[in-house]
């Protein structure tokens, strides 16, 4: 099953699992938000609205909020001197589709839980839960020795 929605004034082809960027939307990282606008659900019998297919929405998980790259407008008026230099970056939110929902249902699936790192803390003798020290990287080889000088350069000296 996949679904069409718009968000942002752009338009998005998605199926569960999906992670998209689009622009900025309200929600915490790690909360589940519902977006209203689904143009199209489409599967074994495909529905489209007009504008909007009623009681349907998408389920989505909001992952994270960042900044796009920077853009440049860079404008400059020859043999004027006058030159301005702009710069922006969109504000971007990242989304894992979660589910399709039809009918006016509610989310069903939650965030989910994030894994934790375990940091292998090797537990010394005396008890103590302190990381082990790095390990420095093996010595250089030594600098190769010197060509033992000539006889007829000793005789000169």
């Amino acid at each position: 099953m996949f679904a069409v929605i718009k968000t942002g004034g752009r338009q998005y082809r998605v199926v569960p699992d999906d992670v998209l960027e689009i622009g900025k939307i309200a929600g915490d990282v790690g909360t589940i938000v519902q977006l209203g606008e689904v143009l199209l659900v489409g599967g074994d019998s495909p529905v489209l609205g007009s504008p909007t297919v009623a009681g349907a929405s998408v389920a989505a998980e909001v992952l994270q909020h960042k900044r796009g790259p920077k853009v440049i407008a860079f404008k400059k008026r020859r043999r004027k001197n006058s030159r301005r230099k702009r710069g922006y970056r969109d504000e971007i939110t990242v989304l894992r589709i979660t589910e399709i929902l039809t009918n006016d249902n509610k989310p069903t699936v939650g965030p989910r839980v994030k894994k934790e790192k375990v940091a292998a803390a090797a537990v010394d003798s005396d008890g103590d839960d302190t990381p082990p020290a790095k390990e420095k990287a093996p010595a250089r080889k030594p600098a190769a020795k010197k060509a033992p000088a000539k006889k007829s350069d000793k005789k000169q000296a």
